[in-house]
């Protein structure tokens, strides 16, 4: 599968990315506009900026920052998962991270 979306397929990805990362956010009962939806996206994108990743990587980073925006979350998480990011040799590394997190068996 490659990772060259032309730029109107990539922008409609995105596009869509970012309306379903809304949509999440009203299903967890803390509703996010669509600026701050954008912010969260851009922020993906900056912690991911030593890689390439595709739209759909940064998408699932994303919602993982949406849901870290939760009441209740502890902050520290927050900059462990950061930095986890940031810290990450490949896209590989960054896909397992993000599936950890979800895991029931996740320590």
């Amino acid at each position: 599968m490659s990772n060259s979306l032309d730029p109107t397929e990539d922008a409609e990805l995105v596009q869509a990315v970012q309306e379903s990362l809304q949509q999440m956010s009203i299903e967890l009962e803390h509703p996010q506009d669509a600026e701050a939806i954008q912010q969260l996206y851009q922020k993906a994108q900056a912690l991911l900026s030593h890689l390439t990743p595709d739209p759909l990587t940064v998408a699932r980073v994303t919602g993982v920052l949406l849901v870290y925006q939760l009441p209740g979350t502890d902050p520290e998480e927050v900059k462990w998962f950061e930095g986890e990011l940031q810290n990450s040799l490949d896209l590989e590394s960054i896909e397992e991270l993000v599936d950890s997190i979800f895991r029931p068996d996740a320590l």
